[in-house]
């Protein structure tokens, strides 16, 4: 069940010896990728890094992982995605398609709140089953660029005329032309289009 306002997220249970330790999006993401193609179930997966764990609020402390006192289980979404028909991924954390940061359009699909040290999306949140897409317009000139890329650490980059954020539990992006993309900070090919569908409640972690 996705997070619902008013209503208490995830459980505090002790952590077990069967919980997966992770330090980036990538990691995680690879996991999930290699289960869903092994059909076995997704582990609980702590976590000690990455744009997932800062927004949830996570410390990094290992020993939070090992103790015995009860710490968050998160039910968190996934973020399928389907490039040009013809191939399909997952991303946990984000998703960005861009040829330049300084020009042309500049797209980040955003299942956390963060990439690195950029709060990209301060609206977002990883189990509210919609998927958060900030879009610079190709019309966005370098100076432009420049401001917004330095409000990005507080997340004042938005509102915008040509910023835009959407929230979609499914979407499809046209992205004029071939571009680059990366999934959770790794290079996936390019693509010109991409079906994007939330899946709620697809894993959970620990923090």
């Amino acid at each position: 069940m996705t997070i619902r306002k008013g209503e208490d997220w995830g459980e505090l249970r002790p952590p077990t010896n069967e919980i997966v330790v992770v330090s980036s999006d990538a990691e995680l993401r690879h996991i999930i990728c290699d289960c869903r193609n092994a059909r076995s179930p997704i582990p609980t997966i702590g976590l000690l890094g990455g744009d997932l764990m800062r927004t949830l609020g996570g410390s990094g402390d290992r020993s939070r992982l090992a103790g015995g006192e009860p710490i968050p289980h998160l039910p968190i979404d996934l973020v399928r995605v389907v490039a040009d028909e013809q191939r399909d991924s997952i991303f946990v954390a984000h998703l960005i398609a861009r040829r330049s940061w300084w020009r042309g359009q500049v797209i980040a699909a955003m299942n956390a709140q963060f990439l690195g040290n950029w709060d990209v999306a301060p609206r977002s949140h990883p189990n509210d089953g919609r998927v958060d897409v900030v879009s610079a317009a190709s019309e966005l000139g370098i100076q432009q660029r420049r401001m917004a890329r330095a409000r990005l650490r507080l997340g004042t980059h938005v509102p915008h005329p040509q910023i835009t954020t959407r929230q979609h539990a499914a979407t499809t992006l046209l992205l004029g032309g071939e571009t680059p993309l990366w999934l959770d900070n790794e290079r996936w090919g390019s693509a010109r289009h991409l079906d994007l569908a939330v899946e709620p409640d697809a894993f959970i972690v620990c923090v």
